[in-house]
């Protein structure tokens, strides 16, 4: 439930919307006109949509619930919660209009490809944070797996995962590993080509990366400026590529969060605020700022429990320093 029920609007469209929503024992999405109130069911929730509106990738959201609490949603049951690496679960993508899906990526293919030479056959597979490439051609998502399975007594909720970054076509083909290293946390795509990322290549150190699709390229950004892991995504000002919006997890006794502007070029960072997160909003419950900005990048809003009345969404001014 981190992610809510992932209300958006529908990309090329100027009245649906749509989000997640669960009917009969399963998980559903919703579209709706309104306009007209018009609102019809697809057969399966959504986790990315591509930007010309007639896809949607998505997940087995039973399936992260059970290995990463608090991701996926709760009140279906998985029917492979026995299962290590099922073949009828894993990615699937859906047509928005007609709602036909098919399963594009199955855990048991994943876990069939080799990591440090082995394959995950004996480990528990899932998936989770998928993203649609802002050229609709390609996707990304992260395959992580467990030594520990959900009934196991040394099952621990927040640790004991390993994680890589795979990109495939929208139909499921051309698998890539983009980042093998076994550590990557938030990314978003710069453009079509270029994927930014919290991880930790071998050799090197913890930090902002960008990565280029299918090549080894990779370049640290930030270096220093940006040295902790948070929420990025890249502000639509100037050319889309020069300014990054970032924030902290709560950090030292005030447990203050930091959401920030980053200017790549000049590696000039702009502060936003910092927000008091109260020592009960902690794992499962907790809540990240989790920033995201105005369509002209002016604006931006967060989440925060720092005012004493609980979870609450803030607007911030950058207006003011993106220009």
């Amino acid at each position: 439930w981190q992610q809510g029920c992932m209300l958006q609007w529908r990309p090329g469209s100027k009245n649906e919307v749509i989000w997640n929503d669960r009917e009969d024992g399963r998980h559903v999405s919703r579209i709706r006109n309104v306009d007209t109130d018009e609102t019809r069911t697809l057969p399966r929730p959504i986790y990315a949509l591509s930007a010309d509106g007639k896809w949607a990738v998505t997940a087995d959201f039973a399936r992260i619930q059970n290995l990463r609490p608090g991701y996926g949603y709760q009140g279906v049951a998985d029917p492979f919660r026995a299962d290590k690496n099922p073949e009828k679960s894993g990615i699937w993508r859906m047509n928005m209009d007609s709602g036909e899906s098919e399963l594009i990526v199955s855990l048991a293919a994943l876990s069939e490809i080799p990591y440090q030479g082995r394959p995950l056959t004996d480990q528990w597979n899932y998936v989770n944070h998928l993203l649609v490439a802002p050229d609709s051609k390609r996707f990304i998502f992260l395959h992580r797996w467990r030594v520990k399975g959900p009934d196991d007594p040394e099952f621990a909720v927040n640790n004991g995962f390993v994680t890589r970054m795979f990109t495939a076509n929208l139909d499921g083909s051309d698998l890539y590993v983009l980042d093998p290293s076994g550590f990557t946390s938030h990314f978003i795509w710069r453009d079509a080509a270029h994927v930014c990322a919290w991880t930790k290549p071998e050799g090197r150190e913890s930090a902002f990366y960008l990565f280029r699709d299918k090549t080894d390229t990779v370049e640290i950004v930030g270096e220093g400026d940006m040295p902790v892991n948070g929420h990025n995504t890249y502000l639509p000002a100037g050319d889309g590529r020069e300014w990054i919006l970032n924030d902290t997890y709560p950090n030292g006794v005030r447990r203050q969060q930091t959401p920030y502007l980053y200017h790549v070029p000049t590696r000039r960072r702009h502060d936003l605020g910092h927000f008091h997160s109260p020592k009960e909003y902690v794992g499962e419950w907790r809540c990240d700022t989790h920033p995201r900005s105005s369509n002209d990048g002016k604006l931006v809003a967060i989440d925060s429990p720092h005012g004493g009345t609980g979870r609450q969404l803030w607007v911030l001014e950058a207006g003011g320093i993106v220009g």
